[in-house]
């Protein structure tokens, strides 16, 4: 076993977070050890410009690693043990619709939270049950680790579509926070700490965080986030290296104005969107969104920087640098190739594990994870404030994916309605009508 080598495709090889994870492969070759890497995307030229700059870097680093950048199927998903899916169907022209859309009514604009993300959702699903289509037929021993957005709700589809086929669903979210968690606490690292967590993908709680001696340190750090939030500047100054643009720092922080709500836990930023609607909105851009934000700055940066390895022909004095959910990845493609039996926070199938909370739902829930994929860890009984939040979601959720398999507009419609982040059915369907409108070459004809 430990002389076996892996084959990893990256489905969304034009994405700027590939080479974060080409990085963070190449630095773990001692513990998950690749023979090949491949890319997949349906842009061929956005695709080029990453993998000529990670061409190079293969070539510098590890040349004994195969290389492939194709936008073939049969190419792609032949011959690969993992498949690494972040696709984003509609690129960021769609992304900056799903957020100015529902701004114009006064609705929060969020490419996962609200009707922003009941949007990609039904872009989403399409393009995911592809991917998994791909992978079983021409490589059906293969595991698909997939975290494009939003997960929520792809996750759901792949549950009721695909419900035999080898895929986990996961975010780096939780992570990134319990690694300022640990900087908090004053640890190095979130692997120093025990974390105990329960919700659904960007809409969780952490209920226990304790040291390796059994010291619990949730009350430690909650002093801190009453204060400051999650935004470590506090600390010492260094928001890390994946999000730092100034929308993230204010994310951060503004955990401090709900964190309140529920004294016993600590959220997950995500929850801002719908425990502090009223704010996000009245701070929000309508004609500049976060997606503005990223194409300006993270997206216009790594392909400057790919363009210049490119032309330069060396990646020697690179600026590229190994992104949080890279490293997350990395670690659960470990834990399945070495039945390492990592704790590790995962998207799945309820059944029972939080224990007065639907069995169907799709819960992000610690779990052990081998060779045979994740197990759950039992929760038990969660508190009737988190759990009426949560049911209210998971009903979006499950009739977002209603519509798209049975092309319902009442579906659509009602799933809108029901997200805590719009005020009325009659708002909800004004922005039904132009998201709509602005998907009619993605969305399944409603009826």
């Amino acid at each position: 076993m430990a002389d076996k080598k892996f084959s990893v495709v990256v489905a969304g090889g034009g994405s700027t977070f590939t080479p974060g994870i080409i990085l963070m492969l190449l630095s773990h070759q001692e513990r998950f050890p690749l023979r090949k890497i491949k890319l997949y995307d349906n842009d061929a030229a956005r695709q080029k410009i990453i993998a000529d700059a990670m061409e190079i870097i293969l070539k510098e680093r590890a040349p004994e690693i195969e290389f492939l950048a194709t936008t073939d199927p049969s190419q792609a998903f032949s011959d690969v043990d993992f498949v690494m899916a972040h696709i984003r169907v509609g690129k960021y022209a769609m992304r900056e619709l799903d957020e100015k859309i529902p701004l114009k009514y006064g609705v929060v604009g969020q490419e996962t939270c609200g009707p922003g993300g009941i949007a990609y959702g039904m872009r989403s699903i399409g393009g995911i049950v592809e991917i998994v289509g791909y992978m079983e037929k021409y490589s059906p021993n293969a595991w698909m680790l997939n975290y494009s957005n939003p997960a929520a709700i792809v996750a759901e589809a792949t549950r009721r579509l695909c419900p035999n086929s080898k895929i986990i669903n996961i975010c780096d979210m939780p992570v990134d926070i319990e690694e300022k968690m640990a900087q908090i606490a004053g640890f190095k690292s979130l692997h120093d700490l025990e974390f105990k967590y329960f919700g659904l993908n960007h809409f969780g709680w952490w209920t226990s965080i304790k040291d390796k001696q059994g010291n619990e340190l949730l009350p430690k750090i909650r002093e801190y986030v009453y204060k400051h939030g999650y935004n470590l500047k506090y600390l010492h100054g260094d928001e890390g290296v994946q999000h730092i643009d100034p929308s993230w720092i204010v994310t951060f922080e503004m955990v401090k104005e709900f964190a309140p709500i529920d004294p016993d836990t600590l959220p997950n930023t995500y929850l801002k969107y719908y425990l502090c609607q009223d704010e996000i909105v009245k701070h929000s851009d309508p004609n500049h969104t976060r997606t503005n934000e990223v194409v300006e700055g993270r997206e216009k940066k790594v392909f400057a920087e790919c363009r210049r390895i490119k032309s330069v022909g060396t990646a020697k004095d690179t600026t590229i640098e190994v992104d949080a959910h890279a490293s997350f990845i990395v670690d659960l493609a470990t834990a399945i190739a070495f039945n390492t039996k990592a704790n590790m926070l995962l998207i799945v199938e309820n059944k029972g594990a939080i224990s007065n909370f639907d069995p169907t739902a799709m819960v992000e829930i610690p779990c052990i994870v081998g060779n045979n994929g994740p197990e759950p860890l039992v929760v038990g009984e969660i508190p009737r404030f988190q759990k009426g939040l949560m049911e209210q979601q998971v009903a979006v959720e499950k009739l977002t994916v209603d519509a798209w398999i049975n092309h319902s507009y009442q579906s659509l419609w009602q799933a809108l309605t029901l997200s805590k982040t719009v005020p009325s059915a009659r708002v909800a369907k004004l922005i039904l009508d132009d998201l709509i409108a602005a998907n009619k070459d993605f969305w399944p004809e409603l009826k």
